[in-house]
């Protein structure tokens, strides 16, 4: 997140904080998609992206993916 996102303070808990709040737009989301895709190797489509609104879904969605690799 921070490589693709904007300046919001990713130091405090923010598992559950949109990523509208964090001042991530869209594509900075799809992008992170592309990113967890490119490293750990796992389907991300950008569908699922649009779809995930929190780190925490986000984080779940990939653990979920990778747990099924």
């Amino acid at each position: 997140m921070r490589e693709c996102g904007g300046p919001a303070d990713l130091d405090a808990d923010i598992l559950d904080v949109s990523f509208k709040e964090l001042g991530l737009d869209s594509l900075a989301v799809l992008e992170m998609g592309a990113r967890v895709e490119r490293d750990y190797g796992i389907e991300v489509p950008d569908d699922a992206m649009e779809e995930l609104k929190t780190p925490r879904q986000t984080l779940d969605f990939v653990n979920h993916r990778l747990s099924a690799a």
